[in-house]
């Protein structure tokens, strides 16, 4: 079984249930890929730093003039994006018009993609504005595009406490890449 085991108790009796390893979770869950100097500054930013990556390296998507499309390295769902301005600003309310508009633009382009590629039934936008709402990178601003199927909150994340990726992110980037329209 590629990524999961069975366990047995200590009398070799199987206790019926799989294990789905996901160590690059706990890279996120730990933090111990955050930079020592934070978050805060554009030095340390992982949305600030992906466009300047290359291509091999980078799970961008799309570029805009004032906004870009990145995959989520830590995914909620399979195609999971963040769409976000090349500025690092933190508060919605700091972004001016063009960004604003381009942002808009960005995600629903995003959302006609993945539906195409994927058949997504429907998606969760937002965006969480502050550490308190959620935001684990409050320091610049993104917003989530995350596709969402009937059925895909099955057990696992209920019971399990554990999401089933199917695709590699790096294969993923491929294919939005080659349909996000010109």
């Amino acid at each position: 079984m590629t990524g999961a085991e069975r366990h047995t108790d200590s009398g070799g009796m199987a206790d019926g249930l799989e294990r789905l390893w996901t160590p690059h979770r706990m890279t996120y869950i730990s933090g111990e890929d955050r930079p020592a100097e934070g978050y805060e500054k554009p030095t340390g930013c992982p949305f600030c730093r992906a466009p300047q990556l290359p291509p091999g390296e980078s799970l961008l998507v799309a570029r805009g003039r004032h906004v870009f499309a990145v995959l989520n390295l830590y995914p909620y769902n399979p195609g999971h994006l963040l769409v976000c301005p090349y500025r690092h600003v933190a508060d919605y309310t700091d972004l001016d018009e063009p960004e604003t508009a381009e942002l808009a633009a960005f995600t629903q382009t995003a959302m006609r993609m993945v539906r195409k590629v994927s058949n997504a039934h429907g998606f969760n936008l937002g965006m969480n504005q502050g550490g308190v709402a959620g935001a684990g990178i409050a320091a610049h601003l993104h917003q989530h595009v995350v596709p969402r199927w009937g059925g895909d909150a099955n057990f696992m994340p209920v019971i399990g406490r554990t999401k089933v990726l199917p695709q590699l992110l790096t294969d993923t980037r491929d294919l939005f890449t080659r349909a996000w329209p010109t």
